[in-house]
This record gives C-alpha cells, structure tokens and sequence, in this order.
C-alpha cells in the first residue's frame, strides 16, 4: 500500500487482531510512564515553558496529566518532552529508539476535534503512526551515517497523524511529511549518550515539528518531499505497509533506565540470591560498545542516572528493584548505591557487540569478599517482543507508576479504558482522564 494511501485509507478491519493487541499495550504502557513522568524537573520546565511559549485558548490542546491549555505543537513538545524524561516507555530495537513518545502525544493533541472521535478511530491513528515511525527511522539509518534521535523519525509520523486528523488531501499530506523530515530535528543521539541532559531522545522538537508541519500545510504552506519516504532506494522499508505490522514489534521496559543497560541489570539480578550486598568486592559487566558508553557511576541528576549502567546495576542490587524513586530524589545520593556503583567496571564483548541492535546482552561477575566469584549467563532483558512480558505484568507495571500520581481509583479507571477503547464511541472519558491535573 502507498504510504498516503495508507496514512488515509487504513481502517480497523486491515488490521489483525494481534496487532490491535500490541496497540492497547502500547498505550497503556506509555500512558503509565507519562503518568509518572509528571514527577521529574524535565517534565516540569518543558510544561512550563510550553504553556509560556506555546500558550492558547478556544480549541487548543491540553498537556497531559496537568490541564493546561496550549497550541497544539506546544502540546506535542510538553508531552512528547514529558514522557521522554521517565525512560520507560516502549521502543523498537532494530531503530534503536521510541515511536510511542512522539505517536500518543500526536494523538491527544488532535484529540479535540469539529468532529466527535471514536474509541477505533483514535487506535486505528496510533497503529498508522507507529508504522510511519518504525518505517522513518529504518529507512533514515539505511541512508545516513549518523544514529539519529527518535525525534527525527517520529516527526513524520506526528505528521501523519495530523495530516488524517485534518483531512489533508493527498498532495497537502505530502507536503507535511516533507514540512516535517526538512524541519524535524537530526539530532545525534550519542551525544546525549555521551553527555546526558534534558535533550534527550529529540522528542519534544520531534513532536512539535510533526504537528506543526500538518498544521502548515492545512494553511498551504509547502514542504520538500520527504527522503525517507519517497526515495526509491529506501522503498524496501515502505513495501510491506499494511503487510508487516510493526506495532507489534515492540519491547516493554521493566526498568525506567536506557535500555541498553537493562541486559546488564538483569545479569545482575539473576545472581543476587547468591549473596549479600555487603559482601560484594567488585563487579564486572561484559556488554556492548554502546552499552559501554553508559559510564557514570555517580550520576548528578535523573537523566545521568537513566543514561548509565553502572548506578542502575548498583540501585537494582541494593533495593531490589529500579523503579521512579531509583533514578530521582535521595537515591541519587544512596551511600549503599554508589559504593556499589564504583566497584563496577565495564567491557566490551565481541558476542555482545555482533548481535546488536537485534540483541542487547551482558553478561555479570561478581567477585566476593570470601573469594567466590558468581558469573552470570549471557543474558538479555525482559520484554523483548520474541519474550514480551503479558499483560498482568504490563498492568502491574502501569499501576506501579500511574497509582502514586492518578491514586487507585483513576489509574484503574484509566487502565480499563484503554483496554476498551477499541469499542468505545468516544474519547471523552480517555481524554478527561489523562487531561485531568495531578498535584505535584
């Protein structure tokens, strides 16, 4: 199927219920994280300068879990910029990044529409947006050198998600993907890596890029046509639209730290009924280049935290667990985490390093005090769309981070109302619930 085509034409019946499935998942999960991200100083000052810079009235957008009112690109920057700051949302491996970040965000700020929309509708737009995205960044790392932020992929889908919430016309339609990949922001992503800060993964530019690219060419603004998508050399990735349903491809993060060192995190854990943390003389971690470049044992603040592999090991070791309190507030300054975090050195592995992207392993030993030393098997983590998590695991996971900001009974009302969505004659009690404040 032609991408427009596509972008215009697809309806719940071309899709299988598999994929309708995975699509649920995915809203639930990144809804949790959204949730819980309202907690972080990131979410915080990108709320904040959205609703100064990036303020509206009437029609406007909503930002997510706080009410305030915006444009709707200011809601695609707040909000895609707001889950991006908790890093547990879902993500796909052969991109190396995340659609739903950018995707869901999309999808609420064209939420308040002249025409009422449906529960199949709303979903129908996020599996179209998630294949936009998956197809975007594929196609853009076949045809670049550089590995590029999910902001520069997603912007396209944020795009298509405006351009059939607008009702753009075919022609209008490619001008707004090309709007969106000419403006959308190529930012590299080992920089961050390398350096963490509050840019992160480019999803607040990402999002309001792609919004703003639909909105622009609703007004007739023209755009460049969009490479990714329209080069012949990279149709391979656009052929199977309709045929390959990449929603379903999906991992599910236990843990809200880059992905990368969720392999290592679990070597570790495997291990821990093996002795006591106290005990622990050193610890050595045999992973990936890229993981590698996680360094930081003693992390400043919750994006250094997430962007390492030596703190959240250390945390999960310690606590048991790496959940929102690991990566932000007094954990950060944990006497019993940072002991543990600088007795970890890390190497690469020639295994781990050939099967990346498609795999993420580590392998962990750990040296005791009474002279054993516990090795782990070559491990990968959980959630993997090969091994996904099920849903009981995936519910808890939404509950253990909506529940402390939405309280029980919202957080449950709001779990069952994605469950139901794809039968639900509107949105209204979705949007209420997600738009409604929280007291932070």
């Amino acid at each position: 199927m032609d991408a427009i085509d596509f972008i215009h034409g697809l309806r719940a019946t071309h899709i299988p219920e598999t994929a309708r499935r995975h699509a649920t998942r995915a809203l639930i999960d990144t809804l949790g994280v959204a949730a819980a991200a309202t907690r972080t100083d990131n979410s915080r000052i990108v709320r904040d300068f959205a609703s100064t810079a990036f303020g509206a009235h009437g029609k406007a957008a909503q930002l997510m879990f706080d009410g305030r009112a915006v444009s709707l690109p200011g809601a695609g920057f707040a909000n895609s910029g707001s889950i991006d700051s908790l890093d547990g949302h879902d993500g796909q491996k052969s991109t190396k990044g995340h659609m739903g970040v950018v995707v869901i965000p999309a999808l609420f700020a064209f939420a308040k529409a002249e025409t009422p929309v449906s529960g199949v509708e709303f979903m129908t737009r996020l599996v179209m947006g998630y294949e936009i995205a998956t197809r975007a960044g594929l196609a853009l790392h076949a045809s670049v050198a550089d590995y590029h932020t999910s902001g520069s992929w997603n912007a396209l889908a944020a795009a298509a998600i405006g351009a059939r919430a607008l009702r753009l016309d075919d022609s209008w339609t490619r001008h707004a993907l090309g709007i969106a990949e000419y403006n959308g922001p190529r930012s590299q992503m080992m920089r961050c890596i390398d350096h963490p800060t509050m840019v992160k993964d480019g999803a607040t530019w990402g999002g309001f890029t792609g919004i703003a690219a639909a909105q622009l060419a609703h007004m007739s603004h023209t755009g460049a046509p969009a490479i990714t998508m329209e080069d012949p050399n990279l149709q391979s990735w656009w052929n199977d639209l309709g045929g390959r349903w990449y929603v379903s491809d999906q991992y599910v993060k236990l843990y809200p730290v880059c992905r990368w060192a969720q392999p290592a995190i679990a070597a570790a854990l495997s291990l821990s009924d093996q002795f006591d943390v106290a005990d622990v003389a050193s610890i050595h971690i045999e992973t990936f280049h890229q993981a590698k470049r996680l360094p930081l044992a003693e992390p400043a603040n919750t994006e250094q935290a997430q962007y390492s592999i030596k703190f959240p090991v250390a945390a999960a070791l310690v606590r048991g667990r790496i959940g929102v309190e690991e990566v932000t507030g007094p954990a950060l300054t944990d006497p019993d985490i940072l002991r543990l975090a600088n007795m970890i050195d890390v190497t690469e592995d020639d295994e781990a390093n050939a099967a990346f992207p498609a795999d993420r392993l580590a392998r962990v030993r750990i040296a005791l005090a009474d002279g054993r030393t516990l090795e782990s098997a070559m491990m990968k983590a959980a959630g993997d769309p090969e091994h996904p998590i099920s849903d009981a695991e995936l519910h808890a996971k939404f509950t253990s981070l909506a529940a402390p900001v939405l309280g029980e009974r919202r957080a449950a009302r709001l779990l069952e109302t994605c469950e139901e969505l794809w039968k639900a004659e509107t949105i209204t009690d979705l949007v209420g619930l997600v738009m409604q404040p929280v007291d932070n």
